[in-house]
């Protein structure tokens, strides 16, 4: 046992010493580099080597190398060695050429054993155009300048600007645009860039920033000249109605670190000459979105979502027992405007009893907008046995690419209710369901009225026999009285509440306060998520239950239209379309507190004034 332990921990040293050996030989150069001015490209290898074999350079003149250099270093760290070798060659090149190039690997020899190296792309861009402004000297390109325009020339707008750039300027509603503020400098030292910095509003847009991690610069060639660049700020925006809309400019403060030249004090004064720093307002211009209206004809399921998706549906089970529960999983994937879809309803057969479903949301902001899966789970319990068919469900939006609208469906389901161990129907009683919105116990009527005593009383004399028999019949008829009001009470509940739209319609108004309370919870505590959800909620679920509307048919076209056909007055239609838009404007895109408080009193009010309106 001990034999075949020591040679499995040797034959493991083994494998991590291999492991430790392994050769990396890797090939390193800058990602732009610019015609006539020399750069390196350096080969590193990790153990000793020999006889480098280095590509064919081609639209590039080798000035001079390879130059070898050597490291080698070794720590002890809680007793244990670590040592570590590189042996670097470096060619000096030059572009002959504009243009983008891969430079092929290089190889060398490892214990007799040839190496590969990675390849090597390379942009090249063209040389700086002579300015007019300014006179060059030397192939640095640096300006000569007097004492006294040291600071402001090097400082100027041609050296130095922001720049916005759009990824779109033609969009259609809710089509993602991305929006870039760009530094752009060259012969200009950016000591840093401060936090006075003063973006627009983005009115009329809801945006998702972009993670923006260590500024990063690169080299670009931009209007004949090239010019250290870097990222600045970068936005995903949504429009949210059709027209032009303006982007007003944005405002950037850097600190630069210019030279001036001064009357020398010594010789290394005159040498390398004094610096100071100067702050600098950089405004980036504003930008017109040509905004156009999503076309007519919209399907009956789109409730606002622009891009491209697919949507995957799947069921737990179709055939189950009475009172357990079925779910049915729908992911929308894809990209575009995917925090602002709504989720899609579930016509549930009667005899169902539904629940608010789960959504999970997956997404992510890059470059070309949000995306990511939106997954929703519908759960919902029959209540009695038989066989049900769950309709399609219907998701439609507006496709981006094909410029039109498309509705994609989920299959029909069929179910297969057996009896369950506890339901009615095995005590041979019919099942009484009632699809409660609050998910109340269900009641039974056959336990709600008591069986009448017919047992006659005791008589203990003749005269007490007259008295009873005088009252007797009140024995019989007080409780069949009080049982014949009970059914009648009961029945019209029974029947109220099986009409789900109706009573949605009665409890809208007890329902959104309920919302609403828990908003002003939110407000006071400036929990602004939770204000949004609150608030958004609030809102559209009293709006579907006071005008009847279905959830996947719930939009701000079919409300506008149904309050016109109850006469609601226009100044409260509009008052309605404010008070959603907002709502929906502030969860993806906070205002400030005051915000939240005037957004809360127009939310109050509407529901109010809805109230005395008797829609």
């Amino acid at each position: 046992m001990k034999r075949q332990l020591s040679i499995f921990i040797l034959l493991v040293g083994i494998a991590l010493s291999a492991f430790a050996d392994e050769v990396v030989f890797r090939a390193q150069a800058p990602k732009q580099v610019v015609v006539g001015r020399p750069f390196q490209i350096t080969y590193t290898v990790n153990q000793r080597s020999r006889d480098l074999r280095a590509p064919e350079f081609t639209d590039f003149d080798v000035l001079s190398g390879p130059y070898t250099s050597t490291s080698s270093s070794t720590s002890f760290v809680n007793g244990k060695r670590t040592s570590s070798f590189e042996q670097t060659y470096t060619y000096m090149l030059m572009a002959q050429r504009a243009g983008t190039f891969t430079i092929s690997p290089a190889t060398v020899k490892v214990d007799g054993e040839n190496v590969q190296s990675n390849g090597v792309r390379i942009e090249v861009l063209p040389e700086d155009q002579p300015s007019s402004s300014t006179s060059q000297t030397g192939q640095s390109g640096q300006t000569r300048q007097s004492s006294q325009s040291s600071s402001s020339g090097q400082a100027s707008s041609e050296n130095i600007f922001v720049r916005t750039i759009a990824s779109k300027t033609k969009v259609h509603e809710q089509e993602a645009l991305m929006i870039t503020y760009k530094l752009y400098f060259a012969n200009v030292d950016v000591a840093q860039l401060t936090n006075n910095t003063k973006l627009p509003e983005f009115t009329g847009f809801l945006k998702q920033d972009l993670e923006q991690g260590e500024i990063q610069t690169e080299l670009e060639h931009y209007n004949g000249r090239n010019y250290q660049t870097a990222v600045l700020y970068s936005t995903i925006l949504y429009p949210q109605h059709s027209g032009d809309i303006a982007i007003d400019p944005a405002k950037f403060e850097a600190v630069l670190r210019v030279q001036t030249q001064q009357r020398a004090r010594s010789i290394f004064d005159d040498f390398f000459g004094t610096y100071t720093n100067v702050t600098k307002m950089l405004t980036a211009p504003g930008v017109t979105i040509h905004v156009s209206a999503l076309p007519s004809g919209k399907p009956a399921g789109f409730s606002g979502g622009v891009g491209k998706f697919t949507l995957t549906p799947s069921i737990s089970q179709t055939e189950l027992q009475a009172n357990e529960a079925v779910t049915i999983k729908l992911d929308i994937s894809g990209a575009g405007n995917m925090k602002l879809i709504k989720t899609p309803a579930i016509d549930w057969p009667e005899g169902f009893e539904p629940y608010d479903p789960k959504v999970t949301n997956n997404f992510k902001t890059t470059t070309s907008g949000v995306s990511g899966t939106k997954s929703i789970e519908y759960l919902a319990i029959p209540r009695s046995a038989g066989e049900y068919t769950i309709p399609a469900v219907k998701f439609s939006y507006f496709d981006i690419d094909e410029k039109a609208y498309k509705t994609l469906s989920t299959p029909e389901y069929t179910i297969r209710v057996k009896r369950g161990a506890s339901s009615n129907s095995d005590k041979g009683e019919e099942a009484v369901v009632v699809n409660y919105t609050q998910k109340e116990d269900i009641k039974q009527l056959g336990t709600d009225i008591r069986y009448i005593d017919t047992k006659a009383p005791k008589i203990t004399n003749h005269q007490s026999q007259i008295t009873n028999y005088n009252h007797a019949w009140l024995w019989y008829v007080i409780p069949l009285l009080i049982a014949i009001i009970l059914l009648i009470v009961l029945r019209k509940q029974i029947k109220e509440a099986a009409d789900i739209t109706k009573m949605k319609y009665k409890r809208a108004n007890k329902v959104a306060q309920k919302r609403l309370k828990a908003a002003a919870a939110a407000l006071k505590a400036n929990d602004k998520d939770a204000f949004y959800a609150a608030i958004e909620s609030a809102a559209w679920t009293y709006l579907s239950d006071r005008l009847s509307i279905p959830t996947a048919e719930l939009n701000k076209d079919n409300i506008a239209s149904i309050l016109v056909q109850k006469g609601v007055s226009e100044e409260l239609i509009k008052d309605v379309n404010d008070v959603l838009s907002t709502a929906e404007f502030a969860r993806y895109a906070p205002i400030t507190d005051h915000g939240m408080d005037d957004l809360y009193t127009a939310t109050t009010n509407l529901i109010n004034n809805l109230e005395d309106q008797k829609i």
